[in-house]
């Protein structure tokens, strides 16, 4: 499962686990995936490091990370690292945060953990729909879907977790646009190869296998195809975007998935392998249109030059920070559809 395993096979095995209590979603879709709590342990304040320090020379420059920027500090945690841990609980300054990733389905979000006091979250070891079920160390029992962003079971069922804006992209791109960020380093207190994908071909686009049964069977992608969902979020369907389709526009691209009545923007960096969802309005309430001109994205009213991360660059709106839709995120496009059977899969 999680931790273990090429894929092929289930690890199920004994569990000292009781049945999860007070749960929304349906139990037989619940599997066990490990022999206890804590079996993949999840890490609370780990180091951070400057990119250049020893203990970030496992890193290749492809290695695709996490990154956030906290009370202006940018922060960097490998995927590497997370296909053995799943959670960093991380506290800095006024932030609490649970960043999270389930190598089985592919899936990146940060949360939100001052609403809830500041709780740590560790890996229960259970699955919903192949995705890693978190727990509450403060109630112990709580369960909380990553993909679902929120408890499901135990007394803090339907209780929601606050995403926060991340983006996922290859390590050397984000040193571009922060050269001065922090990065999780090798030193974890866990004695793990951390250059070592521990799932074998499990996260090849064509490969079909899940550790556990899927609900949906949709062929419109490739398995195990990077998508950027699109939550609705009551105004509007479910979006996926696909990477592959992104990727042939070339190394840079402005997409409206929605058309030019919506308010979301998805800007798109080939070279970093990466795809992040916008709100277009400006505190004015004017809608910006983008365009692609001679590899540089300009909105349409200012001709302002923006970065992929909807900073803008050069012009009137220089200096203006587009919102990102903090409810997006990357994941792979069989778990994506299962979550959302009804999803619009976007098309150039």
């Amino acid at each position: 499962a999680c931790g273990q395993g090429d894929g092929s096979r289930r690890v199920t095995g004994p569990t000292d686990q009781p049945a999860p209590q007070n749960c929304s979603i349906p139990q037989s879709l619940i599997f066990s995936a490990a022999p206890a709590k804590d079996w993949i342990p999840a890490l609370t304040n780990p180091a951070f490091v400057g990119p250049r320090d020893a203990s970030a020379e496992f890193l290749r420059d492809d290695d695709r990370i996490v990154g956030l920027v906290i009370e202006g500090q940018a922060y960097a945690v490998p995927i590497n690292i997370l296909w053995w841990h799943e959670i960093v609980n991380l506290d800095v300054g006024a932030a609490s945060l649970a960043i999270t990733h389930c190598p089985l389905t592919g899936s990146s979000l940060v949360f939100d953990r001052a609403p809830l006091g500041g709780v740590e979250f560790g890996v229960s070891g259970l699955l919903y729909l192949n995705n890693l079920m978190m727990y509450d160390r403060s109630t112990g029992e709580s369960l909380w879907p990553q993909m679902l962003r929120g408890a499901r079971c135990g007394v803090q069922s339907g209780t929601a977790l606050r995403s926060v804006p991340s983006l996922e992209m290859e390590w050397w791109r984000w040193q571009t646009i922060h050269p001065d960020t922090r990065v999780l380093g090798e030193v974890t207190g866990h004695v793990r190869d951390y250059t070592e994908y521990p799932y074998g071909d499990y996260a090849e686009d064509r490969n079909a296998r899940t550790l556990f049964p899927r609900v949906v069977a949709d062929d419109r992608l490739q398995p195990k195809e990077l998508v950027l969902g699109i939550p609705d979020e009551g105004e509007g369907p479910t979006w996926a975007v696909p990477f592959s389709r992104l990727e042939e526009l070339g190394s840079v691209a402005a997409v409206h998935p929605a058309g030019e009545s919506s308010q979301i923007v998805v800007l798109w960096d080939g070279l970093g392998r990466s795809a992040m969802a916008f709100d277009r309005r400006l505190d004015s309430g004017e809608r910006l249109s983008f365009r692609i001109e001679d590899g540089r994205i300009l909105d349409d009213a200012t001709d302002t030059i923006w970065r992929f991360d909807g900073l803008g660059l050069a012009g009137p709106l220089a200096g203006t920070q587009l919102a990102p839709i903090a409810e997006s995120y990357a994941a792979f496009w069989f778990a994506w559809v299962d979550f959302h059977p009804e999803t619009v899969l976007w098309n150039p």
